[in-house]
């Protein structure tokens, strides 16, 4: 009887511990695959949901598509070298940050015409627009300093030297900017109303970091690094929460707050799922395939999809492996 007691105890045991990790899976798969027309290269994408529509960067223009059925809405040319995207609704404008240029390129949301450029820094790559400052911010990869554009007179207010090169921005909602800063290995906070760099956060054992995401209900921060992890910080004391391990090659990071889900891009072609269970507890709940390439990310907050853009890659070129003509896609990944 103690031995039919002890097998029953045992696969009850067996069938929890399964039940558990079953229901630790997502179920985020590849919903769509939408082709895009061109061959150049690509980086930040923004997804605007109320308009329906993604807006991608690739090489000298930025694509934008159908979310949905990703038909080809528009082109936004002349655009060399661009990195990101924001969009001021508002104002129905949005702007581009240019690489190679130097410059920012204003277009119209609704017609895509092309209403001027502002000359920012060298080498502009992450650009966001601030909702608590009512202002853009524009980091600039190689002069080492953030721009912050007055999207009302479209005109340079101030720059602010970041001491490192920046990759991603990010802003708590509360006057608070976070970026990170590449070579330094450091999150730098720049208070949005004086205008100038407030605290630097040193992370341990992160290297690189380039993608980043903020819970603003909890105050952490999210810091994506080259070396496979994934650090937690508090915004407002600079501690690390916790390190996670992410896949090889992020270059995106986005936090869903209705579902408390982080997820992490990465080049080698996997996207990892973060659960966070509360603001001190987090845990690893999938590597779920994508597409070698797909580095960056989007999130549509409403509907809960995320969007990696990526190409097929020839073999045998290393990292910076060529893509194959024609290929250019953008995935759909969602429940």
């Amino acid at each position: 009887m103690k031995q039919k007691v002890a097998l029953a105890l045992l696969l009850l045991s067996f069938c929890t511990r399964t039940a558990l990790f079953a229901q630790a899976k997502t179920g985020i798969h590849l919903l769509q695959t939408h082709q895009v027309s061109g061959d150049e290269g690509w980086d930040y994408l923004l997804a605007d949901h109320a308009q329906n529509k993604l807006y991608i960067s690739h090489g000298l223009q930025v694509n934008i598509i159908n979310e949905t059925t990703g038909d080809s809405i528009g082109i936004i040319s002349n655009t060399p070298g661009v990195h990101g995207i924001a969009i001021v609704p508002a104002l129905k404008k949005g702007y581009t940050s240019n690489g190679k240029s130097g410059e920012c390129t204003v277009f119209d949301l609704h017609t895509n015409a092309v209403l001027r450029k502002i000359k920012v820094g060298d080498n502009p790559d992450a650009i966001f627009y601030d909702d608590f400052s009512k202002k853009l911010f524009v980091f600039n990869g190689h002069s080492l300093n953030v721009s912050i554009i007055d999207p009302l007179k479209d005109q340079v207010i101030a720059t602010i030297a970041l001491g490192g090169k920046p990759e991603t921005g990010v802003s708590d909602g509360k006057g608070k900017i976070y970026v990170n800063i590449e070579d330094k290995n450091e999150v730098v906070c720049v208070d949005a109303s004086n205008l100038k760099v407030i605290k630097r956060f040193k992370l341990t054992g992160g290297e690189e970091p380039s993608g980043l995401a903020i819970d603003r209900l909890t105050s952490r921060l999210f810091v994506g690094c080259s070396n496979k992890v994934l650090i937690v910080l508090d915004a407002i004391t600079g501690k690390q929460i916790t390190t996670l391990p992410i896949g090889e090659g992020s270059d995106g990071v986005v936090f869903d707050p209705q579902l408390k889900f982080v997820y992490s891009a990465n080049g080698e072609g996997t996207l990892t799922v973060i659960k966070e269970f509360n603001a001190n507890k987090f845990q690893v709940l999938e590597n779920v395939k994508t597409k070698k390439g797909a580095r960056t990310i989007a999130l549509d907050e409403i509907n809960h999809h995320v969007f990696l853009p990526t190409a097929d890659l020839k073999a045998g070129e290393g990292k910076k492996a060529a893509c194959i003509p024609g290929t250019f896609k953008v995935l759909t990944f969602g429940k």
